[in-house]
């Protein structure tokens, strides 16, 4: 046990209405099949149920023909003792670009109107400009500000890089902090070694989150939890293990007798994981559920490499014909990155990497041709990396192109009221203009089906539930 750390009860937040089933199944679990069990789940004594956000919002519209708002408030009424949490990218939203301040604040405002109590804000370049917006909004609203840190390996995050940037989060406002381990990369001792840090340097409550890709994730929940962690991210044992968390059942028996017991009934549990079973083994029969996501991807340690990313890269070179540049390829990964300034490899910036290296080995030779995304970072338009970027490189791609080095949201005037007119012959709720701001044309097509449902007409191909969707 770490120096001069209390043990205390371990508080349980549980993910599998949320990241189990993105991680396992590409966000496929429907609201119909998450509302019978809702209520065994909240007599459990979660610190949260992890329920919202993320690409649920995506593939509520897009594949599922669900309005995502509903599903929210479906499951507000039924976790009558819970606090619900959700999955926000900062400036992102849950889209893929910034968006002005308005929308970020009025999105803020509706989730929690529609029932979130936690909102995890994260920022996939760790730049705490892109945060500010969210937690003033989130704190304005009286919910619960967790900031999470995308954790990464690389020279320049080093323990005081964790200390320095774990203060700044508190100064802002957070109400706790989470270590979101998206790769698998946080080994057992470098877990404690870390969470023994961050200790001296917040007062805050400390929440790991982090994936089994690699394998150690329940052996370092353990570690982290001995230096001080107050609260670990679970799934239930169904949709655990794999790609997803370590398995809730487990980790409960794990402490149970020890100082840091949960207190969790495992007979409550093991209804639960009954109710889900028939889930996983439908998921596996159809094809949904890859058994390739349940395995141990050693790699992921290897290359320091999320295990995503490491499967677009490989479907990248099949369509291109070029697996044997695989190893090249990845040998070039590490380059790529330290050349864009060491960003931590999650969604955008994983893929922006990614496909930049495959780029530069399949054109034979670096950055002669670059992406429109390696452009944006290196113009600055995603906001400020840990390290500079190689000027030689940023000269090569974009020239004298204007550099941005203010928060890259300062430059989008106001959008609300120009998105609200654009959509008003949809608008059948508050939140509808929230749905169209991050995804206008699946939106769209959402609201036609709505109406068509409304006004029994066929709406034609309106189950596209098994379609493929990326991750």
């Amino acid at each position: 046990m770490a120096k001069n750390i209390q043990a205390k009860p371990l508080k349980i937040t549980e993910t599998v209405l949320r990241d189990a089933h993105q991680s396992l199944i590409a966000t496929r679990m429907t609201t119909e099949q998450m509302l019978p069990i809702v209520d065994k789940m909240d007599q459990v004594g979660y610190n949260a149920v992890e329920c919202w956000g993320g690409a649920t919002f995506d593939a509520s519209l897009r594949f599922l023909k669900e309005d995502p708002w509903d599903r929210l408030r479906k499951l507000k009424d039924g976790f009558k003792n819970t606090k619900l949490q959700m999955l926000f990218r900062g400036q992102n939203i849950l889209g893929y670009r910034h968006y002005a301040d308005d929308v970020v604040t009025y999105f803020v405002q509706k989730s929690v109107a529609n029932g979130i109590d936690i909102v995890r804000i994260f920022d996939c370049l760790n730049d705490i400009r892109n945060l500010q917006c969210a937690v003033d909004a989130t704190k304005k609203e009286k919910a619960h500000a967790q900031v999470a840190l995308s954790y990464t390996l690389g020279d320049a995050y080093t323990l005081d890089y964790w200390k320095n940037i774990a203060k700044k989060i508190e100064n802002m406002g957070a109400d706790s902090l989470c270590i979101k381990d998206m790769a698998g990369l946080l080994v057992p001792y470098e877990a404690t070694r870390l969470i023994t840090a961050l200790k001296e340097s917040v007062k805050i409550p400390i929440e790991l989150h982090t994936h089994y890709t690699s394998g150690v994730a329940s052996m370092t929940c353990l570690k982290a939890v001995e230096a001080g962690c107050d609260i670990i991210d679970t799934a239930m044992s169904p949709f655990s293990m794999g790609t997803s968390q370590p398995a809730t059942e487990v980790m409960v028996e794990t402490f149970k007798g020890t100082p840091y017991d949960t207190g969790l009934d495992q007979k409550l549990l093991a209804e639960i994981a009954d109710y889900f079973r028939p889930m996983r083994e439908e998921a596996l029969e159809s094809g949904l559920m890859n058994p390739k996501v349940l395995g141990v991807n050693i790699k992921t340690l290897l290359y320091q490499v999320p295990g995503g990313m490491l499967s677009n890269l490989v479907s990248q070179l099949k369509e291109m014909h070029a697996e044997d540049k695989y190893e090249e390829v990845l040998a070039e990964v590490p380059r790529v990155r330290k050349d864009l300034g060491e960003p931590p490899l999650v969604t955008p910036s994983s893929q922006i990497v990614g496909t930049q290296a495959v780029m530069n080995v399949l054109q034979g030779e670096r950055y002669k041709i670059a992406t429109d995304q390696t452009k944006s970072i290196l113009r600055g338009e995603y906001g400020q990396t840990v390290k500079p970027f190689n000027k030689e490189i940023q000269k090569k791609v974009i020239g004298n192109d204007k550099i941005i080095t203010c928060r890259p949201a300062d430059n989008i005037p106001n959008e609300l009221s120009k998105l609200e007119s654009e959509m008003a012959q949809w608008k059948q709720q508050d939140e509808d203009v929230l749905s169209y701001a991050l995804f206008p044309q699946v939106a769209v097509e959402y609201f036609k089906y709505r109406e068509a449902q409304q006004t029994k007409v066929d709406p034609g191909k309106a189950d596209q539930k098994n379609k493929a969707y990326p991750v």
